[in-house]
């Protein structure tokens, strides 16, 4: 077995772009090999700015040899279908290929194709140069005067197997045994003789080659470097990320700025200094407020100990706090009220208005919404949704995106607005994400409702869907954001109204949105609520809940109470657990089987009233006397809401249907006796279902 050792040396990739390029370029090349037969045991793969690195081991020392069978055409067909054959079996003429008696197919010619083993270095020859051609940068650049696209311009191929140089080139860079260490600290080249002589060096020469590890010495440091400075760190996962991807040897450093800065919002000192210098913030662990220090993340061991690159960054930082503090101080010179006519000037979507426009439209929404939301003032939900937008053309905004809506919130108490005006602001684009807070106050839960079934609505009634992992408008976000919405506030709302509620809205506004463009190719209600269902899927299935038992629940009507539907989803689930539920679904599905292709062959539907007359054998009556009384308590619990009443209610149909199927023959000889009794196994079926469709649970 062999040892594979593959580096491609270059310019500085960058940060966001490594961890997926270590992964693909570990899955090309063992794609690659695996095709001709050669497949490694283990397989790792890394990044550093400079780097991307490979490491296989247990690979063959050549591949197997290949004998193949081609079947050919007749003997006797066209020219060109048998040139077609001998040029895909690598024949020269007909004469060699074999002919081949069959009784029913009569002769035909038959390649019999013998491929001898190659050494697995003359594959890895092929292999890498083909690789690096067609590498799938997202964007990428050509230097000099050749021809290879890579992300920056490619100096060095370390190829190695089993301490050998695969002799290859690329573009003129030929490979060899040789890398290289940290770019300052270690600069000359460095002779390696396998993999793990490659890791050893590059330690010694300042490179940690594994980006976690790299991220562990980052946290590790600011964290240690805070607390003995009797402060706590601001973590931020994303920034971490993106250090361990500008450094090939972190060092961690403190910096300063002055205080006067902290006058500015804490989120705004945050952002500036995450953007513009890739330091973490710091917070008094007492108070849980900003401080006037920083840390920062440098590639090298300085001999002044750090002291110039603090002092340079610190004069950065200065700098750029000082233009987030002039940008605040702008701004605060006008409302967030004075901003909206400048919302004309945004486009939301063509098809569907301005920013303007969609501001003045959830308002509109907002108050009916207030209304089906406890404890929500409408004219603070009115006032919310409309200035909502409205920090989009402000100066911080301009130059840190990632704060609209928090800056609306401190631009609303500036001007003495509520504070559930101010905190629905800054949350109506909550939660964008799987780990974030969900709005609890109401006021911020009409905003961020608003907001979002606007835009789910819209893009919808335009017929602008989410398909396949394309989603522009971030409607699956839109969509799951609802659903936490309302699941973890608790809310009784139906969809459907609001989904039309919405659309009213929409063509409500009248000639600033073109309403033609409104498609009716298909029932926009309809294709929200499946695709609600699909996102409610996601997030009940994250939380152990099975996708069948959501598709029991939504295929019954008028289904789009998301609390109910949640409830009813956990109480079957539990029902089905115990051994009466799962066999009333056993016997549900037995019905359904029988009924299924009773109804297909007599090419008609067996719903309809029993003939008590007709009700002969005990089990039989036993079971439509069930029945009736599960129906009934059934349809008074769901009433009640008390899912538990209801699945004890289905409970006691088990041991009656149970006796049915044992001492009851359905396809009776008596037309009129077998008819009744389908009828019956479809009245088994309409019991359940409302609670749930037993057809579509899986087991």
């Amino acid at each position: 077995m062999a040892e594979l050792l593959l580096e491609l040396f270059c310019e500085e990739i960058p940060a966001g772009l490594q961890g997926r390029a270590g992964a693909d370029l570990q899955r090309l090349v063992c794609e690659a090999l695996g095709e001709a037969g050669l497949v490694p045991k283990d397989a790792a793969a890394f990044a550093t700015p400079r780097r991307l690195m490979l490491g296989l081991t247990g690979l063959p020392e050549r591949s197997a040899d290949v004998s193949e069978e081609r079947k050919g055409p007749r003997v006797g067909a066209p020219d060109k279908a048998i040139e077609g054959f001998l040029r895909a079996a690598g024949l020269d003429s007909v004469d060699q290929a074999e002919i081949v008696s069959d009784a029913k197919k009569g002769d035909y010619y038959l390649a019999r194709i013998e491929r001898p083993g190659r050494q697995t270095s003359d594959v890895i020859a092929d292999v890498v140069p083909d690789v690096i051609r067609r590498f799938p940068w997202p964007k990428s650049m050509r230097w000099g005067a050749g021809s290879l696209r890579w992300v920056r311009p490619m100096h060095a191929i370390l190829c190695l197997l089993e301490g050998q140089v695969v002799a290859l080139e690329v573009d003129g860079i030929e490979s060899g045994n040789h890398t290289f260490g940290h770019r300052f600290m270690a600069p000359d080249p460095i002779e390696v003789t396998g993999l793990q002589d490659y890791l050893a060096k590059l330690k010694a020469a300042y490179v940690v080659l594994d980006p976690h590890a790299r991220r562990q010495i980052i946290i590790e440091h600011a964290r240690r470097a805070a607390s003995e400075a009797g402060l706590e760190l601001v973590e931020d996962n994303g920034l971490l990320d993106e250090n361990a991807g500008l450094v090939e040897w972190p060092v961690v450093m403190m910096g300063a700025f002055d205080e006067a800065y902290l006058d500015v919002p804490a989120e705004v000192l945050v952002t500036s200094m995450k953007a513009h210098q890739k330091c973490f913030s710091l917070r008094d662990p007492k108070t849980g407020k900003l401080v006037n220090r920083f840390v920062l993340v440098s590639n090298l061991i300085a001999e002044d100990g750090g002291a110039a690159i603090v002092a340079g960054n610190e004069r950065v930082i200065r700098a750029r706090l000082s233009d987030a503090r002039f940008f605040w101080e702008q701004d605060l010179k006008s409302s967030l009220e004075s901003r909206l006519p400048r919302l004309k000037e945004l486009i939301f979507h063509a098809k569907l208005g301005s920013v303007h426009d969609k501001s003045h439209a959830v308002a509109r929404l907002a108050m009916d919404l207030a209304e089906a939301v406890p404890g929500a003032n409408k004219k603070h939900c009115e006032q919310a949704a409309l200035l909502a937008k409205a920090d989009l053309v402000s100066e911080m905004v301009g130059e840190f995106p990632d704060l609209q809506g928090v800056m609306g919130g401190y631009y609303a108490r500036h001007d003495g607005l509520d504070e559930a005006v101010a905190q629905a602001i800054a949350q109506h684009y909550a939660p964008q994400g799987p780990s974030d807070a969900v709005p609890s106050d109401p006021t911020a839960i009409v905003a961020a409702l608003g907001d979002k079934l606007y835009s789910l609505v819209g893009f919808f009634g335009i017929d602008e869907r989410p398909t396949g992992s394309r989603d522009p408008y971030a409607l699956r976000r839109a969509a799951l954001g609802v659903i936490r919405i309302i699941l973890e506030n608790e809310l009784r709302l139906d969809l459907n109204r609001w989904f039309t509620r919405t659309a009213e809205v929409y063509r409500d506004i009248g000639e600033n949105v073109v309403t033609e463009n409104w498609t009716d190719a298909y029932d926009v209600n309809s294709e929200l609520l499946g695709f609600f269902a699909d996102r409610l899927k996601v997030y009940l299935r994250d939380r152990g809940a099975k996708h069948d038992l959501i598709d029991a629940v939504f295929a019954l009507p008028n289904q789009d109470d998301l609390v109910m539907i949640v409830r009813r989803v956990e109480a079957l689930g539990v029902f089905l657990e115990s051994d009466d539920g799962a066999n009333l679904l056993a016997g549900v599905k037995r019905a359904q089987n029988i009924l299924r292709i009773e109804e297909k062959k007599d090419k008609r539907a067996y719903d309809g009233e029993l003939d008590a007359k007709l009700l002969k054998d005990a089990q039989e009556k036993a079971l439509a006397k069930a029945i009736g009384e599960s129906e009934k308590a059934v349809a008074k619990a769901i009433e009640n809401e008390d899912l538990e009443a209801a699945m004890a209610a289905l409970a006691k149909l088990r041991q009656p249907v149970d006796a049915f199927f044992d001492h009851v023959t359905v396809n009776a000889d008596d037309v009129k006796l077998r008819e009744n009794r389908l009828k019956l196994l479809a009245q088994i079926r309409s019991a359940t279902l409302s609670v749930a469709d037993f057809t579509k649970i899986e087991g």
